[in-house]
C-alpha cells in the first residue's frame, strides 16, 4: 500500500541542533493538516514538544503570504513549536519575523550547533584499489548498540542514540522505539519504530512479529490506520527503503527465517 500523494506534502528530519526539520512541499495549513494526518494517523500527541525548523526549500511555488498563524496552529496541535524557517524568500522573510521566527540559513545552523565551517572541498587523491568485501547476509548492529532484555509497555519509550536498538522480548502498542541506526525486534513489534532517525537512510527494522501503527526510516513515515498487508501482518518483515523513480519509498518485505 503506498501512501497517498497528499502525505507528501511534508517531510520531518531530525537535526543536530536539536529541533525536528519539517521540509514543507506546500504552505497552505488546510492541504498540510490532510497530509499530517494521512502520515501521523491523526495522532496529536506524535511529538514531544519539540522545537521544529520550517524548510520551504521544497516549495516549487511560493505564495504573495503564508498564513504564519495558521501554520503555527497546525504544528502545535502535534506537539511541534515552530521557531524558525530556512529556504524561505527574502519577500516572505519579514512576515515570518513579525511571526516570532527566526530566519535561519545553514551557516546560522552550523553556527548555533558550535560547529565550525567547513572547509574548502579539494580533490582527493585517487584511492588505491581495495579487494570488493564479502556480501553479508544482513545488517549487522552498530557499534552502540542498545539491548532490551525487558518488554515494553504503553507509553514508554527507548531511543538508541548513535547506533541500533535490539529489542529481545517485544514492543507493545502504544509505545515506542527510536534508533540513530536499525532497529531489531525479536518478538512483537507494536507501536511505533523509527529508525534511521538522524537521517541514515541505510537503516532498517526487522523483526520476527510485524503489526507497528507507524514505522519510519530517515523521516518516511508509514502508518496503518487501514491494517497491516496480509503478506507481513504477524510475521517476520523487513523495512528498508528502496528507490522509487525520483524519491525513495519505504518498503515492506516478508522474510523468511528458519
Amino acid at each position: 500500500m503506498s501512501a497517498p500523494n497528499a502525505a507528501r506534502s511534508i517531510e520531518f528530519r531530525n537535526a543536530t541542533l536539536g529541533a525536528t526539520i519539517a521540509v514543507l512541499r506546500e504552505t497552505e495549513p488546510a492541504r498540510l493538516a490532510d497530509a499530517l494526518h494521512l502520515m501521523l494517523g491523526g495522532m496529536p500527541d506524535f511529538f514531544n514538544g519539540e522545537a521544529a525548523v520550517l524548510d520551504f526549500s521544497g516549495v516549487s511555488a511560493h505564495p504573495e503570504r503564508i498564513d504564519w498563524v495558521g501554520l503555527a496552529s497546525l504544528f502545535r496541535r502535534y506537539r511541534l513549536q515552530p521557531v524558525g524557517v530556512r529556504s524561505l524568500p527574502e519577500a516572505l522573510a519579514a512576515s515570518a519575523r513579525q511571526a516570532g521566527l527566526a530566519i535561519l540559513d545553514d551557516a546560522e545552523l552550523r553556527e548555533r550547533q558550535g560547529a565550525a565551517p567547513a572547509p574548502p572541498a579539494r580533490p582527493d587523491p585517487a584511492p588505491a584499489a581495495q579487494p570488493a568485501p564479502a556480501p553479508a547476509a544482513a545488517p549487522a548492529p552498530g557499534g552502540n548498540t542498545l539491548y532490551i532484555d525487558r518488554p515494553l509497555r504503553s507509553g514508554q519509550q527507548v531511543y538508541a542514540r548513535g547506533g541500533d536498538l535490539v529489542l529481545l522480548a517485544g514492543v507493545s502498542n502504544g509505545s515506542e522505539v527510536i534508533a540513530d541506526g536499525s532497529i531489531h525486534c525479536y518478538g512483537p513489534l507494536r507501536g511505533r519504530a523509527l529508525a534511521g532517525a538522524r537521517g541514515d537512510t541505510e537503516a532498517r527494522i526487522v523483526t520476527t512479529n510485524f503489526g507497528p501503527e507507524l514505522v519510519s526510516i530517515a523521516g518516511i513515515y508509514r502508518t496503518f490506520e487501514q491494517g497491516i498487508p496480509a503478506s507481513v501482518a504477524g510475521r517476520a518483515a523487513l523495512v528498508r527503503l528502496t528507490a522509487g523513480g525520483t524519491e525513495q519509498k519505504l518498503d515492506i518485505e516478508s522474510l523468511q527465517l528458519g
